[in-house]
């Protein structure tokens, strides 16, 4: 061997051509050595090797177990490629392994720390191009955390699935391996072929992937963004708005079967439409994050910084999105980050051993799921999730996070038996470390992204879960009243003849309505897995159930709180949910359904224009009556922001209508009926006040008017005063 050519031990030449070695680029590529440039190329099965540069062209001899080496007399680095030849075939190729790190030190660090909260920018795959002497090059980089590993490889279409070829370079104690592969466009597909520990080689998809093949194809996908945002005008309002003192009005989505086959651009089109129709304010999406298993509905993710791509790629969720801005929607998506499947492809001991989820076996798995709990407390998985929620926020312009199974994270003891969990430092159930990555979830979101709202979807009596981290809270801008819900449902499927002894279940709910800012919701939750749809809790005929769910949108509306609807519940859906159906949408050809639909549609557009019905505040309610069980009656006030902000609520839970039926009211006066949910145009019976009445000057309930009313069964009515 020349003299001249940086010499390289037999021991590292035979890991480099295996792909084993965790630092090829210092035996690849080009480096200076003993006043010459040593160039060393690995091309296995190649029969001739020639280094081409703008000064000249060099033959390299063949070293070992297809490494090739030539000696440039030149004293720097130039740029170079190789020309291959394979039996008859001769190529001209870049070398992989002349390029620098595409992964800063100050990313590394950042990440070790768990601060660096644009971690999609830097690790995953991106496509670049680099221009030099010899013309530009483009490919693909490719970063990936895998701190116990030996070796790592990048595979995929662009190299036959041999990682031998692409073997990544360790950069040091930051656990990342990095690579850029001169070739690779936009669409290959890929994964990390991962040496353990133990000696045995693993196929991953890549953690930070942001495409991904179509299930149950588990490959990764370079993608480059090409959407060009058109709702600038929405993201300017928001970043001047606060949504807790605004409505909120939710339609919650399941992508893939609101109408079967629409994909994102379809839902563009025809969701953005209903939605502005019935006037929701925001649309939420349940998890679109790519997830093996539909039937999760997206609840268990594998990819958790790629839109699903079985409703198309990541610029056609964009594209939704901008889409329902520029409608004037906004759009809050479910986030999962308490557990992940255990899918052997995906993070589950993802270079061979416990890294992405908690290695103590009491924390590391939740036994309701049959999956695995995040490792909370180490700064690297904690930043892979921040940054995540970030994502969302910020590349696909989201309006609001609706956390998934918080409570399922704070607790220790969560669904654990005694014997089968592990107290806390200071001995309590508590999980300190997932409460910290909540709070700092939360404060980096709304920092960075004025506007926003994050949700909780939390089930227990955990205190200041909408309370400031500065306080020691959360950080949440909202909670799920999973309370609420559960009373309100109990009591509407009992029989109206039943409900004067279930009167408290309703009422006991505005004993807590300000301790947290809430959202009152009717989800996907409560109409699967046996529980029947809202239209069969109700009791009695159709009729009976249909003017039951009015009477509930209405005062579900009229309560404290933002709203919640899942798809087909504004329809009176007759059956459960169930995935692999499309929404009912023939129910809108019966005209008791169609009337369902547009009362909903008015409930809509008399909650945005009352502030009355969205002040969440104990200054914005007051009970008139919330005692009379025997009638089944409540009846409160709603109070906006002004003195004329007012509206008046009597909601009549019994099947017989009330006849000549005193009431409390603020003040004399006539008072406009703006709703009446037994109108005839909804499909009820029509019992009502004429669309108005006169207060007179007669004290009732501690009020100093009243007026008699005509309240309908099963109804609700909503009073303004008059105007004009």
């Amino acid at each position: 061997m020349n003299e001249k050519i940086a010499p390289v031990s037999t021991d590292v030449l035979s890991a480099v051509a295996a792909g084993t070695y965790y630092d090829p680029h210092a035996v690849l590529g080009a480096h200076l050595y003993a006043g010459g440039l040593t160039i060393r190329t690995l091309k296995k099965l190649a029969q001739k090797v020639v280094i081409v540069t703008s000064e000249g062209e060099y033959e390299a001899e063949h070293e070992y177990d297809g490494i090739w080496v030539a000696l440039i007399p030149s004293s720097e680095v130039v740029d170079y490629r190789v020309r291959v030849t394979y039996g008859n075939q001769e190529r001209l190729v870049d070398d992989a392994y002349r390029y620098l790190p595409t992964v800063g030190e100050l990313d590394r660090y950042l990440f070790n720390e768990g601060r660096h909260e644009e971690l999609w920018k830097s690790l995953g795959a991106h496509l670049r191009e680099y221009e030099g002497p010899l013309g530009t090059t483009a490919g693909a980089s490719f970063a990936v955390w895998a701190p116990n590993a030996q070796a790592v490889r990048v595979i995929g279409d662009f190299n036959y699935w041999d990682g031998t070829a692409y073997a990544m370079r360790s950069l040091g104690s930051s656990g990342i391996w990095e690579i850029f592969v001169p070739g690779v466009e936009l669409g290959a597909r890929y994964k990390y072929e991962i040496l353990t520990s133990q000696g045995r080689w693993i196929q991953k998809a890549d953690p930070m992937a942001r495409a991904t093949e179509i299930p149950p194809a588990t490959a990764s996908v370079v993608t480059k963004n090409h959407h060009s945002w058109n709702d600038e005008e929405w993201m300017s309002v928001r970043r001047q708005s606060n949504p807790h003192n605004a409505p909120m009005s939710i339609y919650e989505v399941h992508v893939g079967s609101w109408n079967q086959g629409l994909g994102y651009r379809g839902l563009a089109s025809e969701l953005v439409s209903y939605v502005k129709e019935m006037g929701y304010t925001h649309v939420e999406f349940m998890p679109v994050a790519e997830h093996p298993f539909g039937g999760s509905w997206g609840y268990q993710v594998s990819s958790y910084y790629a839109p699903s791509s079985r409703y198309g790629t990541p610029d056609d969720f964009k594209y939704l999105v901008d889409s329902l801005h520029q409608a004037g929607i906004g759009v809050i998506l479910d986030w999962v980050p308490a557990h992940f499947p255990k899918d052997e492809w995906a993070l589950a001991k993802f270079d061979g051993t416990c890294l992405y989820e908690d290695p103590n076996p009491l924390r590391g798995e939740q036994p309701d799921w049959g999956t695995l709990v995040f490792n909370f407390g180490r700064p690297e998985i904690r930043n892979f999730l921040v940054a995540n929620a970030l994502y969302w926020l910020e590349e696909f312009h989201i309006d609001g996070l609706r956390v998934d199974a918080v409570a399922s994270m704070l607790y220790l003891d969560y669904s654990r038996e005694a014997g089968k969990w592990e107290p806390n430092i200071y001995g309590g159930r508590e999980n300190l470390e997932a409460i910290a990555f909540l709070q700092e979830t939360n404060a980096t979101a709304y920092r960075r992204n004025p506007g926003i709202v994050m949700i909780a979807e939390e089930s227990t009596a955990w205190p200041g879960v909408t309370s400031s981290t500065d306080q020691g809270g959360l950080g949440f801008g909202m909670k799920w009243n999973m309370g609420w819900m559960n009373d309100t449902l109990r009591y509407f499927n009992e029989d109206p003849v039943n409900r004067k002894w279930h009167h408290g279940e309703l009422t006991f709910s505005l004993v807590y309505a300000f301790s947290e800012n809430f959202v009152l919701p009717l989800s996907h939750d409560e109409v699967v897995h046996g529980k029947g749809s809202i239209f069969a809790k109700m009791p009695g005929d159709k009729w009976q159930k249909l003017a039951g769910m009015r009477l509930l949108y209405a005062y579900q509306w009229a309560h404290p709180g933002k709203q919640l609807l899942f798809m087909g519940q504004d329809l009176g859906a007759v059956g459960e949910w169930n995935q692999d159906w499309s929404v009912d949408w023939n129910l809108l050809h019966d005209s008791q359904h169609e009337g369902l639909r547009k009362c909903v549609k008015h409930l809509n557009e008399i909650y945005a224009s009352e502030p009355a019905l969205w002040v969440d505040s104990a200054d914005g309610f007051e009970w008139i009556d919330a005692t009379n069980a025997d009638a089944n009656l409540l009846t409160f006030i709603r109070r906006g922001y002004k003195d004329d902000e007012l509206l008046v609520c009597i909601v009549n839970f019994s099947g017989n209508p009330h006849e000549n039926f005193r009431i409390g009211l603020p003040h004399g006066g006539r008072w406009d009926e703006i709703l009446n949910t037994d109108s005839v145009e909804y499909g009820g019976s029509g019992v009502g006040n004429m669309g108005f009445v006169e207060a007179e000057d007669q004290p009732w309930n501690g009020r100093s008017h009243s007026a008699i009313f005509r309240i309908p069964p099963l109804g609700a009515i909503w009073l303004k005063p008059h105007r004009g």
